[in-house]
């Protein structure tokens, strides 16, 4: 939705084709909302020629926007490139940093610091393994319709619970697919993330933050509180990685502080628009405006960033605050200072107050189907 509204805001025409989340429908910016069958479908590559061919969307510029979406365009990019501009690297190379083995397998290579991971050959030899709790258990890529999937993160605190965790989540996706990390300690005051554009191999614009407040508290299912903070660790980090790939177009890399070792961890790489994309607008590096120029071969000059600047996701980060000051780990004053710097909210803004309004019971709706009924 952020990157609807920086778009809009140019005059850009922005289509949102979705078969999961309708809020960025709602936004002013955004001209046509159409359904489609969803990247895992055999035709969906020649459902969107079809589309650009049927509605004149020829060279339109096509910005996959989840882990999946991602993953479908970077490996139909040739095909795709017949009818759309495409700002991604092709599969073969980005699949090294969307893939977590594959990405801590390079990010080892290049010497960068990355959770301790386990990995084992059978449930046998994770049940027998020595393990140093609590760990968590995620897929090697997003963006998967089953339940581990969608959970993201499921924390282990003992050998027990891990075994069924781990063997609910193999017969879901996979024994290789699994992965199993020690848990990093500490909340998101510990949690870093770099934020960029790159274009040929190169950063055109690029900034850090710290995913202050979180969701869960102690591993981020979603941001709520995001500052913009100075971290060079992690912008050479980042750049490493993303050079020994030749990265173009968006991405956001999450890190860790570990206070065990004070070592910068690299946890993901998101080459897409993420949840806290409108902090960037905001602290005067409009990423969104910059890839609308990249793409139509206008040479873009990155500017500064400001400092002192926040992103919130207002109904969320109420429930992280209340966890945190119930467990003294947050002073209410603190919490209440930290709306002066917010300059940029998840779903509100001035001018495009629908998909402000609307966000709650949606979110309410979703959760009832979704969790509760288990409609997919």
């Amino acid at each position: 939705m952020a990157l609807a509204r920086s778009l809009g805001k140019q005059g850009v025409a922005v289509w949102l084709i979705s078969n999961d989340n309708p809020l960025p429908g709602w936004s002013r910016y955004v001209r046509r909302v159409l359904n489609w069958p969803g990247p895992a479908d055999e035709h969906a590559a020649a459902f969107l020629l079809e589309l650009a061919k049927s509605r004149n969307l020829d060279g339109f510029l096509l910005i996959p926007a989840g882990d999946a979406e991602v993953r479908f365009v970077s490996e139909k990019i040739d095909q795709l490139s017949a009818g759309f501009k495409v700002v991604l690297p092709a599969w073969d190379c980005l699949k090294w940093v969307c893939e977590k083995p594959l990405l801590y397998r390079r990010a080892a290579e290049l010497q960068l610091d990355i959770p301790p991971t386990y990995e084992f050959a059978s449930v046998q030899q994770a049940g027998q393994a020595e393990i140093r709790f609590p760990v968590i258990l995620k897929p090697n890529m997003g963006g998967g319709g089953d339940e581990f999937s969608q959970a993201k993160v499921v924390r282990a605190d003992d050998q027990a619970s891990f075994l069924v965790a781990y063997k609910n989540a193999a017969e879901q996706i996979g024994l290789e697919n699994v992965v199993v990390q020690e848990l990093i300690p500490g909340g998101g005051e510990s949690q870093f993330s770099y934020a960029a554009l790159w274009s040929q191999g190169k950063p055109v614009a690029e900034f850090t933050a710290r995913r202050t407040r979180q969701y869960p508290v102690d591993f981020g299912y979603t941001s709520t509180f995001v500052e913009v903070v100075e971290e060079p660790q992690a912008i050479d980090a980042a750049r490493r990685i993303l050079g020994s790939i030749g990265h173009q177009g968006l991405v956001e890399i999450e890190f860790k502080r570990d206070t065990r070792d004070g070592k910068l961890r690299m946890l993901d790489v998101n080459p897409r628009p993420w949840s806290w994309f409108g902090l960037a607008a905001a602290a005067g590096v409009d990423l969104g405006a910059m890839l609308w120029a990249i793409a139509s071969g206008e040479v873009v000059a990155a500017a500064p960033t400001a400092a002192e600047v926040s992103w919130m996701y207002l109904s969320r980060d109420a429930v992280s605050a209340g966890k945190l000051l119930l467990s003294g780990r947050l002073k209410l004053g603190a919490y209440l200072r930290s709306f002066a710097s917010v300059r940029a909210w998840a779903t509100f803004a001035l001018g495009d107050v629908m998909p402000g309004l609307i966000d709650a019971p949606l979110a309410a709706w979703r959760v009832l189907t979704r969790r509760v009924l288990k409609i997919r």
